[in-house]
């Protein structure tokens, strides 16, 4: 039964995506890419629903701004202009092909956009400076250990320079305890995944102020 319903997911999610003309499924290594790195972790799209499923869409306003961390072929970033009313959509890339791809994927989606404003923006993370208007970050495990804590650094130094109330979508959350650890991360929702453990599951946290600020 397991293998049947992997089998109707995966038909359906080709059906959307060739409905749509969009292409996000693939998983790939970033060996092909000469982008190996022990914590960066391989491109593997989260579910189409993984980002309402976390964050209803009443919750976003008109003024949000929404960024994700390694977004691939932008799979999040479609979902994320699709279906909420935010100002504006970011995804940041390592990969020039995986960015290329989620271009042509923008590209092509475009008219179904409830968020006109989308920016794919090709950088390494530890070289991107979060914008002081980002209030929502999605991550679907996109890097560990000394990227993840120097990324996190500069979401955290993005929140103290411009103090706001910020939103962090996590999937497959494997840093959360580095996360629970610097003391500005409070735990407030959490969609399990169908095994019930880290890998499927997404972990929403909203940010506190610094200490003594």
């Amino acid at each position: 039964m397991n293998a049947y319903r992997r089998l109707r997911r995966a038909l359906g999610r080709a059906l959307y995506e060739r409905r749509y003309g969009v292409r996000t499924s693939d998983v790939v290594s970033l060996t092909e890419f000469g982008l190996d790195h022990r914590e960066r972790v391989y491109y593997s799209p989260a579910s189409w629903r993984t980002l309402r499923r976390a964050l209803p869409p009443r919750e976003i306003g008109g003024h949000d701004v929404f960024v994700d961390l390694g977004s691939g072929m932008g799979r999040m970033v479609l979902e994320a202009a699709a279906h909420y009313p935010f100002k504006r959509v970011i995804g940041v890339e390592l990969s020039a092909e995986l960015d290329e791809i989620a271009r042509s994927n923008v590209a092509g989606f475009r008219r179904r956009l409830r968020c006109p404003d989308v920016e794919l923006v090709r950088s390494d993370v530890l070289d991107y400076p979060i914008p002081d208007d980002v209030s929502v970050v999605f991550l679907n495990n996109p890097f560990r250990g000394e990227i993840f804590s120097a990324a996190i650094g500069n979401l955290l130094r993005s929140v103290d320079r411009s103090p706001r109330p910020v939103t962090v979508v996590y999937y497959n959350p494997v840093e959360e305890p580095f996360l629970l650890a610097t003391g500005r991360f409070r735990h407030t929702r959490t969609v399990a995944g169908r095994g019930g453990g880290v890998f499927g599951s997404t972990r929403v946290y909203t940010i506190g102020a610094r200490p003594g600020a």
